[in-house]
């Protein structure tokens, strides 16, 4: 009988998982993958763990499911106290969604809204800027944000037209040989403000960058002062800052807000991946007071709804993912094994002919692919390099999985892996992935 399911690959079946627990996942043919990668920086807990699954029981016990814009739930109340306590009341209302992408949507509406309910109201701002190499998710409105060539050629003749894009911050390959970072960071600041000033400063809505980068670049920690220098140019001219934390967010990069480790403090935020930890979908807005305050003065209400956001389950998963974070320390143990993880890669393989870069910050690293290490000529695209380097370590001799990326370089040509583990990972674990990494890499380029 034919498959049923819409693969990736639509005439290739990816492995089947038959079961999960801790870091490791069992395939139908017997491997034992170690989970590096988080699925896609997600499973920050590992899998299996016994508190989140109690609590969700417990929640379907309770209630199952309510309409949001009609009625609320005890956990969809504790997790949007969590949120904004956690930013010791700087974002001050959360919005809870499904994913991701439902929170950049629901972002790029609220920033447009928030114009039109200031007491002298500005119709005119409907334009954003965002980075090129960047990703905020696959709906039509959060891919026309994103500056990913490949995921938006096909659709680009549909894609919105009030989106324009700036260099990413991306000092390996853009930062001059004699370039300072603090001349580095002005140069980009200055390149933003050229922006705004060729769109018209009227016009724009907000800026919007992910704090840290994720597939699309390849985990790329901002120069010192980067956002510090872009937030002054929106604020000179208005505009909202829009951080997207969706996957280098709840920890990921060793705090809790990725925003925390850059002196600034976004007027709207989103998180997903490590906020349920994939123990239920689940993702989410938050907001800061100054969109707050304009929407309390004005129609008093967000135009936007649907029909999962604040859902009881994964509200309640989320959680009970939130405090066992707290509670086991968890954030610590990113920063030291992440400091760890990095370390290590670059000893191990920071010398290989066709590794160009390791960078991270906390337990979110990546390697960058590159076919001449001197002049850090990419990899053609056609190569397949990151699928290669994924599907090699997918196999018996490796068993580890990693999260593929292509077009860094570019926006086509390029190739990274990112290391995403679990938060929980102990020093022999962050060894063991080395280890493998190790493997997979001189199984596919040879060794050094």
């Amino acid at each position: 009988m034919a498959p049923s399911l819409l693969y990736p690959k639509i005439t290739t079946p990816t492995p089947s998982i038959i079961h999960s627990s801790g870091n490791y996942l069992t395939t139908s043919d017997g491997r034992r993958i170690f989970d590096a990668s988080g699925g896609a920086a997600v499973a920050c807990l590992g899998h299996n763990d016994p508190r989140v699954k109690e609590a969700i029981v417990a929640q379907l016990n309770q209630t199952a499911y309510v309409y949001s814009p009609f009625f609320t739930v005890p956990a969809a109340e504790e997790v949007a106290s969590f949120l904004t306590e956690s930013t010791r009341g700087k974002m001050e209302r959360v919005f809870v969604v499904s994913s991701g992408t439902e929170a950049i949507e629901a972002a790029l509406k609220m920033a447009r809204q928030y114009y039109t309910e200031l007491s002298e109201p500005q119709w005119q701002r409907t334009r954003f800027i965002a980075r090129r190499q960047s990703y905020h998710g696959n709906t039509l409105g959060s891919l026309g944000a994103g500056g990913h060539k490949l995921r938006r050629a096909i659709y680009e003749p549909i894609l919105a037209t009030n989106v324009s894009h700036v260099s990413p911050c991306y000092p390996y390959r853009d930062m001059k040989e004699d370039e300072t970072e603090e001349a580095y960071v002005t140069r980009l600041a200055e390149e933003l403000e050229a922006e705004f000033q060729r769109v018209g400063p009227e016009t724009v809505c907000a800026f919007v960058a992910e704090t840290m980068s994720g597939t699309t670049l390849g985990c790329v920690p901002a120069v010192p002062g980067y956002f510090k220098a872009i937030k002054a140019v929106c604020d000179r001219h208005g505009a909202l800052l829009i951080l997207d934390e969706v996957m280098s967010g709840m920890g990921r990069t060793g705090t809790l807000h990725a925003w925390e480790q850059e002196d600034v403090v976004p007027d709207l935020q989103t998180i997903a991946k490590g906020l349920g930890a994939g123990y239920a979908p689940i993702g989410a807005l938050l907001v800061g007071s100054r969109v707050v305050d304009a929407l309390t003065k004005g129609t008093g209400s967000f135009l936007h709804s649907q029909t999962y956001q604040g859902h009881p389950v994964a509200c309640s998963a989320a959680v009970a993912v939130q405090r066992i974070i707290r509670d086991d320390n968890l954030l610590e143990n990113v920063r030291v094994r992440g400091e760890y993880l990095g370390a290590l890669l670059k000893e191990r393989v920071g010398g290989h002919r066709h590794v160009g870069d390791i960078r991270g910050r906390g337990l979110f690293w990546a390697l960058e692919f590159v076919k001449d290490k001197t002049t850090k000529e990419p990899f053609p695209a056609a190569e397949g390099i990151a699928q290669k380097v994924h599907r090699t370590g997918l196999e018996k001799e490796h068993c580890i999985s990693m999260i593929p990326g292509s077009g860094v370089a570019d926006g086509v040509n390029g190739d990274i892996v990112q290391i995403a583990p679990a938060y929980n990972v102990s020093r022999e674990d962050i060894e063991m992935i080395v280890q493998r990494v190790v493997g997979v890499i001189n199984a596919v380029f040879g060794e050094e």
